[in-house]
């Protein structure tokens, strides 16, 4: 999952060198923390959150076959 976050993320910013994306393990889900270049925050959110929500959505999609909870976070 970690992998495919930072594919797409990569895709979409400007300076793709500064996407990083950290694996927190919890006890009933997994968080991933995207954190990308302050100048390209707002192309990982999108226009009104179109973009989080897409990512989120890919990844739920993903998870639900792998049967885990997993969750994205967008670290500034």
């Amino acid at each position: 999952m970690k992998e495919l976050i930072e594919y797409i993320a990569t895709s979409v910013v400007d300076h793709p060198e500064e996407v990083h994306v950290t694996v927190v393990e919890g006890e009933q889900a997994t968080v991933l923390e995207l954190k990308v270049a302050k100048e390209d925050l707002g192309k990982v959110i999108g226009k009104q959150g179109r973009t989080a929500k897409a990512l989120r959505t890919i990844l739920g999609a993903a998870s639900s076959k792998a049967q885990k909870r997993i969750i994205l976070e967008i670290i500034e």
